[in-house]
């Protein structure tokens, strides 16, 4: 027989992470919690099937190393620039003081000074999947005080890669491996690994700004999407391996550089959209392996260690956050909403409790008790939210309501019979130019910061968002509209859309693109009037050049070829 391990493991993780994470979403939950529940019970502490032990941390180091790359390759400085009067400050007041809440408690069990530092440190940082989902269903990502909160989280994510970066270092002084170190082997050691990150560094700016744009640009020009798509994946993991065995710094940093100086090229969005479900899948492993990790026994003979951590997590950290935006003279609202928005701790806390308990700084009791605290708190976390969204609800019945204040103008309220196009890639950035250009009424929507930013530029109203969400639907006002373009390539997201559309503007007319015989007939069946497919028009184009020819021409014309 062969061995299937590695093939057991993989089965297995996304069998369960599929079952458990439709469940959480069911629930309305975070699928994030079905994810680490699969991982728990594919774990050894748990009756029935066991993964390999050693295959699912190495499994889990490549989801590291691709959510850093997606992190870098979305990371914003103008964001953070734009807010950091608050952000910068404020994260790093909250983190402060999130990590002193969990030293404190960790000193109370008796554990080491070091092991409360990581401790804390794993507690004080908000999950990115989370927060990012919530604003994101609440349109909130593009107000004023989600830019704060957005700012607050990239100013966390850099603190953390920071942590990752010294926490080798100073393990001896934190007590890692059992034994206290001299203040000369901290020193030594502190100083050879800021030295060797700033030789990544340097060469990674130096060399890596113009090497790796560069490349892309070259391959991109092939017009091959399997080696464009392998290309990104190559610097993603190259870079993450070649750092560690050149520069000794962690796969992390170097996969967040490799993402950050990606974001730089004008190829990023298509790079981000290529390797989006090679970076969701191994993510997703990352949660399950992280699950495994887990004993649940804990739940039930350190329940008041557990119910303090997560009292830590929704409530120290809420309470700090909140004082210190009030204390910057910012509303009520701003407030409340990035307490909830810090009441959940997440990736980063996983990644820092298994470093410190590789390097034992960590006791396993305090990663479990980081990993209880984790689903508790990304399961309360909608509730907090739930509750902030009726509140809010309550106080604009008994008040004015007050306007958010966007960061783009609101699509104008006497727009009318206009087009909704969804969608401003390579495809519909062109659609966009052909129809403004023909004085077409015109919105669009599209989930990516660049893109929305490309269309303003052209004088489009742009709104940033996922049109799959009703919300979001609803701002390019379809009930006013007279036809919705979809231009995005995904047919399966495509029909979800149509069928809300349908919904809210039964007369709207609607015009899809699709790549196959099997999309166009899914798109038609979900209520589209029309749907494109772009490799059939492209061959009637080409025919139709040959029609034209002195020799052809007069010839019986072709069949449309849409549908």
């Amino acid at each position: 027989m062969h061995h299937t391990s590695l093939i057991a493991i993989l089965v297995a993780g996304f069998v369960l992470a599929f079952i458990f994470g439709a469940l959480a979403q069911k629930l309305r939950l975070s699928p994030l919690v079905g994810y680490l529940l699969a991982g728990v019970i594919a774990g050894p502490f748990t009756p029935g099937f066991v993964g390999d032990q050693t295959l699912a941390p190495q499994l889990a180091e490549i989801g590291v190393i691709l959510l850093m790359f997606g992190v870098g390759l979305h990371f914003s400085l103008r964001d953070l620039l734009d807010v950091k009067a608050i952000a910068l400050p404020g994260a790093v007041a909250q983190i402060a003081l999130a990590t002193a809440l969990g030293w404190g408690l960790a000193l109370l069990l008796g554990w080491s000074h070091g092991a409360g530092l990581v401790f804390g440190l794993s507690l004080s940082v908000a999950s990115t999947v989370v927060l990012l989902r919530a604003l994101e269903e609440r349109r909130l990502v593009e107000t004023g005080r989600g830019r704060i909160a957005v700012g607050w989280l990239i100013v966390e994510d850099l603190a953390m890669v920071l942590a990752l970066v010294l926490l080798p270092a100073l393990a001896g002084l934190l007590g890692g491996g059992g034994k206290e170190s001299s203040a000369v082997e901290v020193w030594e050691a502190l100083f050879k690994t800021l030295a060797k990150v700033g030789a990544f560094v340097a060469v990674m700016l130096i060399v890596g700004r113009r090497v790796i744009p560069w490349i892309l640009e070259r391959v991109a020009g092939t017009g091959s999407r399997e080696l464009f798509t392998l290309c990104v994946l190559a610097i993603a993991l190259g870079v993450a391996f070649g750092s560690a065995a050149m520069f000794d710094v962690s796969f992390a940093l170097g996969a967040f550089f490799a993402g950050m100086l990606l974001n730089e090229s004008e190829f990023s969005h298509q790079a981000a959209t290529e390797t989006l479900p090679l970076r969701d899948a191994f993510a997703v492993l990352f949660f399950v392996s992280v699950g495994m990790l887990f004993d649940p026994s804990i739940l039930l003979h350190r329940p008041l260690e557990v119910l303090a951590t997560f009292l830590i997590i929704v409530f120290g950290k809420s309470i700090a956050a909140y004082a210190i935006v009030r204390a910057f003279g910012k509303a009520n609202s701003t407030a409340l909403l990035i307490s909830a928005s810090l009441a959940q701790i997440g990736e980063f806390s996983f990644i820092l409790a298994g470093l410190g308990v590789s390097l034992e700084i960590l006791p396993k009791a305090g990663q479990d008790l980081i990993l209880a605290g984790a689903l508790l708190s990304i399961i309360v976390n909608p509730l907090l939210f739930a509750w902030l969204d009726r509140r809010e609800a309550r106080e604009k019945a008994n008040r004015a309501p007050e306007p958010e204040e966007h960061i783009y103008p609101p699509i104008p309220p006497e727009l009318r019979d206009h087009v909704i196009q969804i969608g401003y890639g390579r495809v519909g950035s062109e659609l966009g130019r052909l129809l403004k250009e023909h004085g077409v009424g015109l919105v669009v929507i599209d989930g990516e910061d660049d893109l929305v930013d490309r269309a303003r530029a052209a004088g489009i109203p742009a709104i940033r968002g996922n049109a799959a969400n009703e919300r979001v639907l609803r701002e390019a006002a379809p009930e006013r509209a007279h036809t919705v373009m979809l231009a995005i390539p995904n047919a399966l997201e495509a029909g979800e859309i149509i069928a809300k559309l349908r919904e809210i503007n039964p007369a709207l007319t609607i015009v899809a693109r699709a790549h196959s015989d099997a999309e166009v007939k899914h798109l038609l069946e979900h209520g589209a009037d029309g749907a494109v497919m772009a490799e059939r028009e492209l061959a009637h184009s080409l025919a139709e050049m040959v029609m034209a020819t002195p020799l052809y021409r007069g010839s019986r014309h072709l069949p449309p070829a849409t549908a």
